[in-house]
């Protein structure tokens, strides 16, 4: 779950719905600078459904005693999120072992393979395996430049899905999160120093260099939660009874 805290209320935005929308900027990169192919395909569809792993743990989200707010993709418990990571790997590689390797090499990348944790050195050895075993069965030779791109633009589009969902639109340059303030690390041949994205208003997001075809709307599905709901009848019942609004965000060529 991604969750803005707004005074007395929650603003809440399911995993799968950012992916969701992570999907829809893959599909809009520049045609010249990656041509459309079965791989492609592959690759775009794997984007969009990166987070399936929090489909379940999003439709009944939980509470964060601790910080008096609903636990965030960042902070959950570790144990039962990777639990959720391994399965959602699984479901996207029944339907597509490249787009299952993308997602594995994507989640894996949050660890650190010096960890100490014996939980994260046992995710991260299964998913080498796994990406070893996916490979073999793909029965073919995926070009290793091409295999970092479609890496790369799968990390991109998440960074700037998330973006667009962590924070309030419109927000200034230097108030923005650490994260993105100084731009995306991702490199390709169409921005070979990164991307730096701006909000110009509330419903503008300008990207200098521009990755995609051309201007497009996208669509964020968000739900509201007041604190006192939330005490009432609990967080989950709160969530599912909140109306499902959206809000539009237009991404346009950086001057």
């Amino acid at each position: 779950m991604i969750v803005q805290q707004q005074g007395d209320q929650f603003l809440m935005i399911k995993q799968h719905d950012h992916a969701l929308l992570s999907g829809k900027l893959a599909i809009q990169w520049k045609q010249k600078f990656l041509l459309r192919s079965k791989l492609r395909e592959e690759a775009d569809w794997a984007v969009g459904q990166h987070d399936r792993a929090w489909i379940p743990l999003d439709d009944k989200p939980s509470w964060n005693k601790e910080k008096q707010r609903p636990y965030t993709f960042i902070d959950y418990p570790l144990e039962e999120k990777l639990a959720a990571y391994q399965r959602g790997i699984k479901e996207v590689s029944e339907e597509s072992k490249y787009g299952g390797m993308l997602c594995s090499l994507h989640y894996q990348s949050f660890f650190s393979k010096d960890s100490e944790d014996d939980r994260i050195v046992s995710f991260i050895e299964g998913e080498e395996k796994r990406r070893v075993n996916l490979a073999e069965e793909m029965k073919m030779e995926v070009p290793k430049d091409l295999y970092h791109t479609h890496f790369e633009r799968l990390q991109f589009c998440d960074d700037l899905s998330l973006y667009v969902c962590m924070q309030e639109p419109g927000v200034a340059k230097e108030n923005e999160m650490a994260w993105f303030r100084e731009g995306f690390s991702q490199r390709f041949d169409v921005a070979p120093g990164g991307v730096m994205p701006y909000w110009v208003d509330t419903e503008h997001v300008s990207l200098d260099p521009f990755p995609f075809e051309s201007s497009f709307e996208v669509t964020i599905p968000y739900r509201t939660v007041s604190c006192s709901e939330v005490e009432q009848i609990g967080l989950a019942d709160a969530f599912s009874q909140a109306e499902l609004r959206e809000r539009t965000v237009t991404f346009i060529q950086g001057e």
